[in-house]
């Protein structure tokens, strides 16, 4: 420890002419205990719901989402499909076709997704173990008729029970513009396609687009949208488990090329996460203009400490001490106390999150949680270790400027 450094631990710890500078010093410890623990917590926080919402996206979205760089649909080719298989890691490949559609039962309308998939789709993410009531049957070959599996929120509204096997749902769907530009009332048609299916399973997700979705067979999806057999608004991917990575989305963007848009589990819901991110950012921003306010604590127990240690400093001064010297000496003492009171704040917040995990002491009712969810990630530390030290050096600054200056004029500050 060089002198500049054992004399700032001294001037810190050793008892105080006045008492009123040990309680200054203390309250500015505190206070940088309070303002990091709030960073803290606010951060944890914003992971905890972070982590909800990624854990939801891991319900039901797919490893990978292939969708048309421009437009709403493409070509599912033969030679598209084999540049798929070729990629290291893929498994299974589903096709799925979307469009919005509204949907009618017993008198009860509603608007909604409605999604045509294939027989490969409840291997990519598992839909078929997740059928509150009912059973997952696109085909239902014993009634003569075509399935249909519906959200559990849109369930509720329309007031569907799988269970009764004789009520169809019908589907409408906006008939394509005919040829030539001319409406589709001037044709003498209705501008709706119509469909009936039977509701046979109702899907209990979180996933905001299942909740709200029809799931049909596509090959009826692609009649009602009057479109052609390898039509697909997207191809959904299952990938081996050790081929989830960046080396894995890379080569199929490669395989593809730009008039593909290939996007991993996370990528497909960017728009919420990105959202997300801007509000843990703005809370930050807010917590850390509450740890500079604090820090007028620190600017006034220094200022203490050298008003207290001006008869010291002259002394330093006359055996040799410049005046750099100096002010590094109180810059330290300005940084000891931001320290002490950081790892002080990093304790209360391992204390409280510990408390708020296992015993839920502050409710979040009617929501995902029962409780504010907090998560600890090692890098939210080292921001706030980096923030909380920025600004206890800055507001150490000025007392240390001063300290240098009654150093250089002692004749000034001497009884």
């Amino acid at each position: 420890m060089n002198l500049s450094a054992r004399m700032a631990w001294r001037y810190l710890f050793a008892r105080k002419s006045t008492n009123a500078i040990n309680i200054i010093t203390f309250v500015a410890a505190f206070g940088v205990a309070i303002g990091a623990a709030s960073l803290i917590i606010a951060l944890s926080v914003f992971n905890g719901f972070e982590d909800i919402f990624v854990s939801l996206f891991n319900n039901l979205n797919p490893d990978v989402r292939i969708t048309a760089a421009e437009g709403k649909t493409f070509e599912a080719t033969d030679d598209l499909l084999a540049r798929v298989r070729r990629t290291e890691g893929v498994r299974v490949i589903a096709e799925t076709l979307e469009e919005t559609a509204r949907f009618q039962y017993l008198g009860h309308q509603a608007f909604g997704p409605l999604k045509g998939v294939d027989h490969e789709y409840a291997r990519i993410n598992g839909i078929d173990t997740m059928i509150e009531e009912g059973k997952y049957d696109l085909l239902v070959p014993q009634m003569n008729a075509l399935g249909a599996i519906v959200g559990q929120n849109l369930a509720r509204e329309l007031l569907i029970d799988p269970v009764n096997q004789i009520n169809l749902l019908s589907i409408y769907v906006p008939r394509p513009r005919t040829r030539g530009g001319g409406s589709v009332l001037s044709s003498g048609l209705l501008p709706y396609q119509i469909r009936e299916v039977l509701p046979v399973g109702v899907v209990r997700s979180q996933e905001a687009f299942e909740n709200q979705a029809v799931l049909i067979d596509i090959g009826l999806a692609r009649e009602i949208m009057g479109v052609e057999a390898p039509t697909v608004s997207s191809l959904e991917l299952k990938l081996a488990p050790e081929f989830e990575t960046e080396r894995t989305y890379r080569a199929l963007r490669e395989a593809l090329g730009e008039a593909y848009v290939v996007r991993n589990r996370f990528e497909q819901e960017n728009s919420i996460l990105k959202l997300m991110r801007v509000e843990k950012y703005v809370a930050y921003a807010i917590v850390t203009l509450m740890v500079i306010l604090i820090s007028f604590n620190l600017v006034g127990a220094l200022w203490m400490i050298v008003l207290e240690k001006r008869k010291d400093i002259v002394i330093l001064q006359s055996l040799g001490m410049v005046g750099s010297e100096i002010r590094n000496v109180f810059l330290r003492v300005g940084l000891l106390i931001s320290g002490i009171g950081l790892f002080s704040g990093f304790g209360l917040a391992i204390l409280i999150y510990l408390i708020q995990t296992h015993f839920g002491i502050i409710g979040l009712p009617g929501t995902l949680a029962d409780a504010y969810p907090m998560s600890l990630r090692t890098g939210d530390f080292l921001v706030v270790t980096a923030t909380v030290l920025v600004i206890g050096f800055l507001a150490s600054i000025l007392p240390a400027r001063r300290a240098e200056n009654v150093s250089s004029a002692p004749n000034k500050v001497v009884d």
